[in-house]
């Protein structure tokens, strides 16, 4: 399934209290090469054959192997000869270990702090003590290897959406991001293209986006964000999020539409405000029918019931929602057309977030907040 293709997006930092503050503070534009490295990259070569002999030799794993999708790792699956089902993720060489090491760390902090969530557990390589297996190949760069459990259910972008789903959906990310609260990593702070806190690094990238009506669509919305968001970023709570809950990354039920089975790839996480990672998930949520709020705010009313927000929350959520549908074209864009050979995965969501963004970005920021507002507190 190729929705299992777990962890994506990393880099690292240290995690000093000050940064806080100071990644509001400093939102100076670069290029896309400068933040863009690892994206840029193609994934390593690995085989299969490669593969099964990891699984084996590290990890005390004899498994069938297949490849999975992903957008800069090479990701397979395992089927050992119990019946036991894996995800094999060989991480890109360009990844900060310690980055690396922030997802992994993260996934073993959620089996305590969230054991009824349904997140892949981790599975240590034999030698023990790293969560993570080192492998070195002559001729090639060094790889980090990791092993999770392969979970059921089905991507829910395959799926039916609906308020109920959409509740469900929310509901989960308030759940995990409750579980994330307390959990700290000296790499939690790292650059990462799809951190929108940073957005207005990307305002270079915006003319590689095809149409002119467009590429001014993208850079009023990223306008908007410096002028009305920005400033009230260091005010609100922050944390390690998701940051990724789009419906690549969520399974649901086999049997249910409804029903979340699955949180996948926790390779965006950062320490970020925590409304982010609501904003992040309902911007995935437009519909193409009805205010252009009422799907993502059907998710936020539920996460709201589980994780109340704050009033300079719900202040910036519109903005931030806007923001990240601006992003998701500005990067996947410029990537597709720097790596044609994987274009097909990097333009997954496109339709959808250029048809979100159009849609919300012809509504008046007033309009956006006060629907949101109402929609959350009837």
């Amino acid at each position: 399934m190729a929705g299992q293709a777990v962890p994506a997006h990393d880099a690292a930092a240290d995690s000093a209290e000050g940064r806080d503050v100071a990644a509001t503070e400093h939102q100076g534009e670069v290029s896309g090469d400068e933040l863009g490295a690892v994206l840029d990259a193609a994934p390593p070569a690995v085989t299969e054959v490669e593969v099964a002999a990891l699984a084996r030799e590290r990890f005390g794993l004899e498994a069938a192997v297949r490849p999975l999708t992903g957008e800069r790792d090479r990701n397979f699956h395992l089927r050992a000869a119990d019946g036991a089902e894996y995800v094999l993720k060989v991480i890109h060489p360009a990844e900060e270990p310690a980055v690396s090491d922030f997802q992994s760390r993260a996934l073993l902090h959620l089996a305590e702090t969230g054991p009824d969530l349904p997140v892949p557990r981790l599975h240590p390589p034999l030698e023990g003590g790293a969560p993570e297996a080192l492998w070195r190949r002559p001729g090639q760069p060094d790889c980090r290897v990791r092993v999770l459990d392969y979970l059921p259910g089905r991507p829910l972008h395959l799926t039916r959406p609906g308020p109920a789903q959409r509740a469900a959906v929310g509901a989960t990310l308030a759940r995990l991001d409750l579980a994330l609260r307390d959990f700290r990593h000296p790499a939690e702070e790292h650059a990462l293209m799809w951190d929108i806190q940073h957005a207005l690094r990307l305002r270079p990238l915006v003319a590689h986006l095809p149409d002119a009506p467009d590429r001014e669509l993208a850079d009023a919305v990223l306008e908007r964000f410096a002028t009305h968001a920005v400033p009230r970023l260091a005010t609100l709570r922050r944390q390690v999020v998701h940051n990724d809950f789009n419906p690549h990354n969520i399974l649901a039920d086999e049997a249910r539409d409804d029903r979340v089975a699955g949180i996948i790839d926790f390779g965006d996480m950062v320490r970020a405000p925590l409304v982010q990672d609501l904003a992040t998930a309902a911007a995935y949520q437009m519909t193409e029918e009805g205010h252009p709020l009422e799907g993502p705010a059907q998710l936020a009313a539920a996460f709201h019931a589980v994780c109340p927000l704050e009033d300079g929350e719900l202040s910036v959520l519109a903005d931030l929602i806007a923001t990240r549908l601006a992003v998701a074209v500005t990067i996947s864009g410029w990537r597709a057309a720097r790596q044609p050979q994987n274009a097909p995965y990097i333009l997954r969501n496109y339709p959808r977030s250029l048809a979100g963004l159009r849609r919300l970005g012809a509504l008046p920021r007033a309009e956006a907040e006060t629907y949101l507002r109402k929609a959350l507190n009837p």
